[in-house]
Protein backbone atom coordinates (compact mmCIF):
# COMPACT_ATOMS: atom_id res chain seq x y z
CA UNK A 1 0.00 0.00 0.00
CA UNK A 2 1.40 3.37 -1.04
CA UNK A 3 1.92 5.99 1.65
CA UNK A 4 -0.31 9.04 1.59
CA UNK A 5 1.06 12.48 0.80
CA UNK A 6 0.47 14.34 4.07
CA UNK A 7 3.46 16.74 4.23
CA UNK A 8 4.24 19.71 2.03
CA UNK A 9 7.25 21.99 1.67
CA UNK A 10 6.77 25.66 0.80
CA UNK A 11 10.05 27.31 -0.34
CA UNK A 12 9.53 30.98 0.61
CA UNK A 13 13.08 32.19 1.27
CA UNK A 14 13.44 34.31 -1.89
CA UNK A 15 14.06 38.06 -1.74
CA UNK A 16 11.27 38.95 -4.18
CA UNK A 17 13.52 41.34 -6.09
CA UNK A 18 11.10 41.61 -9.01
CA UNK A 19 8.64 43.33 -6.67
CA UNK A 20 10.98 45.88 -5.11
CA UNK A 21 10.50 48.30 -3.43
CA UNK A 22 7.35 46.67 -1.96
CA UNK A 23 9.28 43.57 -0.88
CA UNK A 24 11.80 45.70 0.98
CA UNK A 25 9.27 45.79 3.82
CA UNK A 26 7.05 42.72 3.36
CA UNK A 27 7.61 39.21 2.00
CA UNK A 28 6.38 38.70 -1.55
CA UNK A 29 4.30 35.74 -0.36
CA UNK A 30 1.99 38.01 1.67
CA UNK A 31 1.24 40.38 -1.22
CA UNK A 32 -2.54 40.25 -1.67
CA UNK A 33 -4.18 38.77 -4.73
CA UNK A 34 -7.52 40.58 -4.41
CA UNK A 35 -7.96 40.04 -0.65
CA UNK A 36 -5.87 36.96 0.14
CA UNK A 37 -2.07 36.75 0.22
CA UNK A 38 -0.35 34.48 -2.27
CA UNK A 39 0.65 32.05 0.46
CA UNK A 40 -2.99 31.53 1.47
CA UNK A 41 -3.87 30.27 -2.02
CA UNK A 42 -1.07 27.69 -1.71
CA UNK A 43 -2.18 26.67 1.79
CA UNK A 44 -5.80 26.27 0.70
CA UNK A 45 -4.70 24.11 -2.23
CA UNK A 46 -2.56 21.93 0.03
CA UNK A 47 -5.36 21.46 2.55
CA UNK A 48 -7.75 20.41 -0.21
CA UNK A 49 -5.21 17.74 -1.22
CA UNK A 50 -5.11 16.26 2.28
CA UNK A 51 -1.89 17.89 3.50
CA UNK A 52 -1.67 17.85 7.30
CA UNK A 53 1.88 19.12 7.99
CA UNK A 54 3.22 22.35 6.47
CA UNK A 55 6.95 23.04 6.27
CA UNK A 56 8.13 26.53 5.33
CA UNK A 57 11.69 27.12 4.17
CA UNK A 58 12.23 30.76 5.11
CA UNK A 59 15.02 33.29 5.45
CA UNK A 60 15.79 36.49 7.33
CA UNK A 61 13.08 39.12 6.89
CA UNK A 62 10.16 36.70 6.66
CA UNK A 63 8.68 37.32 10.11
CA UNK A 64 5.51 38.88 8.62
CA UNK A 65 4.82 35.60 6.84
CA UNK A 66 5.23 33.65 10.07
CA UNK A 67 3.00 36.11 11.96
CA UNK A 68 0.28 35.72 9.32
CA UNK A 69 -0.41 32.15 10.47
CA UNK A 70 -0.72 33.05 14.17
CA UNK A 71 -4.09 33.43 15.83
CA UNK A 72 -5.18 37.07 16.30
CA UNK A 73 -7.41 36.94 19.41
CA UNK A 74 -8.01 40.70 19.65
CA UNK A 75 -8.96 41.01 15.98
CA UNK A 76 -11.18 37.94 16.15
CA UNK A 77 -12.88 39.22 19.31
CA UNK A 78 -13.55 42.60 17.69
CA UNK A 79 -15.04 41.00 14.56
CA UNK A 80 -17.22 38.76 16.71
CA UNK A 81 -18.51 41.68 18.81
CA UNK A 82 -19.32 43.64 15.66
CA UNK A 83 -21.06 40.57 14.23
CA UNK A 84 -18.81 40.58 11.16
CA UNK A 85 -18.95 36.82 10.98
CA UNK A 86 -18.07 36.58 7.29
CA UNK A 87 -14.79 38.40 7.88
CA UNK A 88 -14.18 36.36 11.03
CA UNK A 89 -14.51 33.15 9.02
CA UNK A 90 -11.96 34.39 6.49
CA UNK A 91 -9.50 35.38 9.23
CA UNK A 92 -9.85 32.01 10.94
CA UNK A 93 -8.95 30.23 7.70
CA UNK A 94 -5.44 31.64 8.01
CA UNK A 95 -4.92 30.15 11.47
CA UNK A 96 -2.79 27.01 11.65
CA UNK A 97 -3.19 24.35 14.33
CA UNK A 98 -0.38 24.08 16.86
CA UNK A 99 2.18 21.54 15.68
CA UNK A 100 0.95 21.55 12.08
CA UNK A 101 3.47 24.10 10.88
CA UNK A 102 7.27 24.19 10.99
CA UNK A 103 9.87 26.68 9.83
CA UNK A 104 13.34 25.91 8.50
CA UNK A 105 15.89 28.58 7.61
CA UNK A 106 17.74 28.63 4.29
CA UNK A 107 20.77 30.69 5.27
CA UNK A 108 22.08 31.19 1.73
CA UNK A 109 20.35 31.38 -1.63
CA UNK A 110 21.53 28.28 -3.52
CA UNK A 111 18.48 27.37 -5.58
CA UNK A 112 15.18 25.52 -5.26
CA UNK A 113 16.86 22.15 -4.83
CA UNK A 114 18.84 23.50 -1.90
CA UNK A 115 15.68 24.99 -0.34
CA UNK A 116 13.93 21.61 -0.48
CA UNK A 117 17.05 19.90 0.88
CA UNK A 118 16.97 22.23 3.91
CA UNK A 119 13.73 20.52 5.01
CA UNK A 120 15.12 16.97 4.68
CA UNK A 121 15.22 16.22 8.42
CA UNK A 122 11.48 16.77 8.70
CA UNK A 123 10.75 14.17 6.01
CA UNK A 124 10.79 10.48 6.87
CA UNK A 125 10.42 7.56 4.45
CA UNK A 126 7.40 9.10 2.74
CA UNK A 127 6.41 11.11 -0.31
CA UNK A 128 6.31 14.89 0.12
CA UNK A 129 4.66 17.64 -1.89
CA UNK A 130 6.38 20.89 -2.83
CA UNK A 131 4.35 24.00 -3.68
CA UNK A 132 5.75 27.26 -5.01
CA UNK A 133 3.39 30.08 -3.96
CA UNK A 134 4.46 32.17 -6.97
CA UNK A 135 2.49 29.77 -9.16
CA UNK A 136 -1.20 30.38 -8.53
CA UNK A 137 -3.41 27.89 -10.35
CA UNK A 138 -7.05 28.63 -10.99
CA UNK A 139 -8.61 25.18 -11.35
CA UNK A 140 -12.34 25.03 -12.10
CA UNK A 141 -12.75 21.61 -10.46
CA UNK A 142 -10.28 20.08 -8.04
CA UNK A 143 -7.20 22.17 -7.13
CA UNK A 144 -3.97 21.23 -8.93
CA UNK A 145 -2.27 19.40 -6.06
CA UNK A 146 -5.44 17.43 -5.33
CA UNK A 147 -5.50 16.31 -8.98
CA UNK A 148 -1.87 15.23 -8.65
CA UNK A 149 -2.36 13.37 -5.36
CA UNK A 150 -5.26 11.40 -6.86
CA UNK A 151 -3.13 10.46 -9.89
CA UNK A 152 -0.16 9.66 -7.64
CA UNK A 153 -2.18 6.99 -5.83
CA UNK A 154 -2.02 5.02 -9.08
CA UNK A 155 1.51 5.85 -10.29
CA UNK A 156 3.61 6.24 -7.15
CA UNK A 157 7.11 7.60 -7.69
CA UNK A 158 7.74 11.28 -8.42
CA UNK A 159 5.30 13.59 -10.14
CA UNK A 160 5.64 17.13 -11.49
CA UNK A 161 2.92 19.46 -12.73
CA UNK A 162 3.42 20.27 -16.40
CA UNK A 163 1.92 22.56 -19.01
CA UNK A 164 2.53 23.19 -22.69
CA UNK A 165 4.73 26.21 -23.48
CA UNK A 166 5.49 27.26 -27.03
CA UNK A 167 8.38 29.17 -28.57
CA UNK A 168 11.24 30.95 -26.86
CA UNK A 169 9.42 31.06 -23.51
CA UNK A 170 10.30 27.39 -22.96
CA UNK A 171 13.85 28.44 -22.01
CA UNK A 172 12.57 29.85 -18.71
CA UNK A 173 11.45 26.43 -17.44
CA UNK A 174 12.52 22.94 -16.57
CA UNK A 175 11.43 20.84 -19.55
CA UNK A 176 10.37 17.19 -19.71
CA UNK A 177 12.06 14.62 -21.93
CA UNK A 178 9.04 12.39 -22.45
CA UNK A 179 9.19 8.64 -22.97
CA UNK A 180 5.43 8.13 -23.47
CA UNK A 181 2.08 9.81 -22.86
CA UNK A 182 -1.21 8.45 -21.58
CA UNK A 183 -3.95 11.02 -21.22
CA UNK A 184 -2.84 13.60 -18.67
CA UNK A 185 0.20 11.56 -17.64
CA UNK A 186 3.60 11.59 -19.32
CA UNK A 187 6.29 9.07 -18.35
CA UNK A 188 9.50 11.06 -18.00
CA UNK A 189 12.84 9.86 -19.31
CA UNK A 190 14.75 12.92 -18.09
CA UNK A 191 14.42 16.66 -17.51
CA UNK A 192 16.42 19.66 -18.70
CA UNK A 193 16.62 22.94 -16.78
CA UNK A 194 16.16 26.09 -18.90
CA UNK A 195 17.25 24.73 -22.28
CA UNK A 196 17.73 26.87 -25.39
CA UNK A 197 14.46 26.65 -27.39
CA UNK A 198 16.08 24.65 -30.18
CA UNK A 199 17.38 22.11 -27.65
CA UNK A 200 14.21 21.66 -25.62
CA UNK A 201 13.25 17.95 -25.63
CA UNK A 202 9.50 18.77 -25.64
CA UNK A 203 7.09 21.64 -25.09
CA UNK A 204 6.09 20.35 -21.64
CA UNK A 205 7.33 22.73 -18.96
CA UNK A 206 7.47 22.03 -15.23
CA UNK A 207 5.64 24.46 -12.97
CA UNK A 208 5.62 24.81 -9.22
CA UNK A 209 3.90 21.67 -7.96
CA UNK A 210 5.83 18.48 -7.17
CA UNK A 211 5.43 15.18 -5.36
CA UNK A 212 8.84 13.78 -4.44
CA UNK A 213 10.11 10.45 -3.19
CA UNK A 214 12.65 10.29 -0.33
CA UNK A 215 15.28 9.18 -2.84
CA UNK A 216 15.17 12.63 -4.45
CA UNK A 217 16.20 14.12 -1.11
CA UNK A 218 19.06 11.61 -1.02
CA UNK A 219 20.18 12.86 -4.44
CA UNK A 220 20.00 16.45 -3.21
CA UNK A 221 22.45 15.42 -0.48
CA UNK A 222 25.08 15.28 -3.21
CA UNK A 223 24.77 19.07 -3.55
CA UNK A 224 25.39 19.06 -7.29
CA UNK A 225 25.43 22.52 -8.86
CA UNK A 226 23.47 23.02 -12.09
CA UNK A 227 22.11 25.87 -14.22
CA UNK A 228 22.82 29.34 -12.86
CA UNK A 229 25.33 27.97 -10.38
CA UNK A 230 22.46 26.72 -8.19
CA UNK A 231 21.32 23.35 -6.88
CA UNK A 232 18.38 22.61 -9.14
CA UNK A 233 15.44 20.47 -8.05
CA UNK A 234 14.90 19.60 -11.71
CA UNK A 235 18.36 18.02 -11.88
CA UNK A 236 17.66 15.82 -8.85
CA UNK A 237 14.36 14.59 -10.30
CA UNK A 238 16.08 13.95 -13.64
CA UNK A 239 18.75 11.92 -11.83
CA UNK A 240 16.01 9.89 -10.14
CA UNK A 241 14.52 9.08 -13.55
CA UNK A 242 17.91 8.13 -15.00
CA UNK A 243 18.50 5.79 -12.05
CA UNK A 244 15.28 3.94 -12.88
CA UNK A 245 12.87 5.73 -10.58
CA UNK A 246 9.35 6.39 -11.78
CA UNK A 247 8.79 10.03 -12.74
CA UNK A 248 5.61 11.35 -14.33
CA UNK A 249 4.56 14.70 -15.64
CA UNK A 250 0.94 15.54 -14.95
CA UNK A 251 -0.95 17.90 -17.29
CA UNK A 252 -3.30 19.50 -14.79
CA UNK A 253 -6.68 21.06 -15.47
CA UNK A 254 -6.61 24.79 -14.77
CA UNK A 255 -4.82 28.01 -15.63
CA UNK A 256 -1.52 28.92 -14.07
CA UNK A 257 -0.55 32.51 -13.28
CA UNK A 258 3.10 33.40 -12.72
CA UNK A 259 2.65 35.70 -9.74
CA UNK A 260 6.41 35.91 -9.36
CA UNK A 261 6.34 38.40 -12.25
CA UNK A 262 4.61 41.78 -12.27
CA UNK A 263 2.65 41.02 -15.44
CA UNK A 264 1.51 37.64 -14.17
CA UNK A 265 0.47 39.17 -10.85
CA UNK A 266 -1.57 41.83 -12.66
CA UNK A 267 -3.19 39.22 -14.90
CA UNK A 268 -4.12 37.09 -11.88
CA UNK A 269 -5.54 40.11 -10.05
CA UNK A 270 -7.80 40.94 -12.97
CA UNK A 271 -8.85 37.31 -13.51
CA UNK A 272 -9.61 36.65 -9.84
CA UNK A 273 -11.36 40.00 -9.54
CA UNK A 274 -13.61 39.22 -12.51
CA UNK A 275 -14.46 35.86 -10.94
CA UNK A 276 -15.94 37.62 -7.90
CA UNK A 277 -19.63 38.50 -8.47
CA UNK A 278 -19.42 41.60 -6.27
CA UNK A 279 -16.66 43.08 -8.45
CA UNK A 280 -17.42 41.70 -11.91
CA UNK A 281 -19.68 44.37 -13.42
CA UNK A 282 -17.82 47.45 -12.20
CA UNK A 283 -14.41 45.94 -12.92
CA UNK A 284 -15.49 44.92 -16.44
CA UNK A 285 -16.73 48.45 -17.15
CA UNK A 286 -13.49 49.91 -15.77
CA UNK A 287 -11.35 47.66 -17.94
CA UNK A 288 -13.35 48.44 -21.08
CA UNK A 289 -13.07 52.15 -20.39
CA UNK A 290 -9.34 51.81 -19.73
CA UNK A 291 -8.76 49.96 -22.99
CA UNK A 292 -10.79 52.54 -24.92
CA UNK A 293 -8.79 55.39 -23.38
CA UNK A 294 -5.50 53.65 -24.16
CA UNK A 295 -6.55 53.05 -27.78
CA UNK A 296 -7.60 56.69 -28.16
CA UNK A 297 -4.28 57.91 -26.79
CA UNK A 298 -2.25 56.00 -29.39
Amino acid sequence: MRKRVTKAIFPVAGLGTRFLPATKAIPKEVLPLVDKPLIQYAIDEARAAGIEEFIFVTARGKSALEDYFDAAPELERTLRLKKKFDLLAEVEKSNMDSGAIAYVRQTEARGLGHAVWCARRLIADEPVAVLLPDDVIDAPGAPCLQQMVEAHRETGGCMVAAMEVEGAAISAYGVLDVESRDGRLARVRSMVEKPAPERAPSNLAVIGRYILTPSVLDILNEQRVGAGGEIQLTDAIAAEALRGGRVHGFMFEGRRYDCGSKLGFLQATVAFGLARPEFRDELTAFLRDGVARADAAE
